[in-house]
């Protein structure tokens, strides 16, 4: 049995992950809320990834699997975006991010496994990504040199959603017009589903992906490498 770590596995793409691995596994989330994990075998630690260090007492002695969820989507035309929305990005997606990794690390057994997450918008440029792009991009760049320095330790691999149907993209996907819309914008003419996400995450944490590091993995319908317009 596996002692897996997530941080923000209360809420969409996280819960997914977590309904999957409580299977199998010893899952413990750091987050905000709990409401969500109710009748699940997890335990629970309170994590504000924007102001709170995380308690590590919390953790058992070897961690295998680690995967970070917590996101932003700020989408303004690049005039209209404030330097205060950049810097606010930067601190959730990224800096938290690295704070966490670095208070894990010497917990991570040999083998083990990181988990990021991007966004489609870093390799495809599209308008009014800049701040979640320039993030998401940091935590790409970063991913990749972790993954040189502590191979063949740990891997270190990230997955570039597009559109995800969970609570964090609720104002995007509020009526069937506006669901219409993005579906359309697709190869594969939907949008997806957290647990689309969710089980390249599995896969990612699991011994079935044990040759594979440093690896940004586009899972978007087909919207990061294929033009059908």
């Amino acid at each position: 049995m596996k002692n897996i770590l997530l941080i923000g596995g209360s809420h969409g793409i996280g819960l997914s992950m977590a309904k999957e691995l409580e299977k199998n596994n010893k899952v413990f989330i750091a987050s905000r809320t709990k409401e969500e994990l109710a009748g699940l075998n997890v335990t629970h630690i309170p994590f504000d990834a924007l102001s709170d260090t995380l308690d590590t007492d919390a953790l058992p002695d070897e961690l295998h699997g680690f995967a970070y969820c917590p996101g932003s989507i700020n989408l303004k035309p690049f005039k209209m975006m404030s330097m205060d929305t950049f810097e606010q990005d930067m601190q959730l997606n990224f800096f938290s991010l690295v704070r966490v990794v670095k208070e894990i690390l010497p917990r991570m057994a040999e083998g083990g496994s990181l988990v990021f997450f991007s966004t489609v918008a870093v390799g495809t440029g599209m308008p009014f990504h800049t701040s979640v792009a320039a993030a998401k991009g940091a935590i790409e760049g970063f991913a990749k040199s972790l993954a040189a320095e502590y191979a063949p330790k740990l891997r270190v691999n990230v997955i570039a959603p597009s559109l995800v149907d969970t609570p964090l993209a609720g104002r995007l996907l509020n009526n069937d017009k506006k669901r219409d819309m993005m579906a359309e914008r697709h190869p594969l003419k939907r949008v997806g589903e957290a647990v689309d996400i969710a089980n390249i995450a599995l896969f990612l944490l699991s011994d079935q992906s044990s040759w594979m590091t440093g690896q940004i993995v586009g899972v978007d319908g087909g919207m990061g490498s294929l033009n059908v317009s």
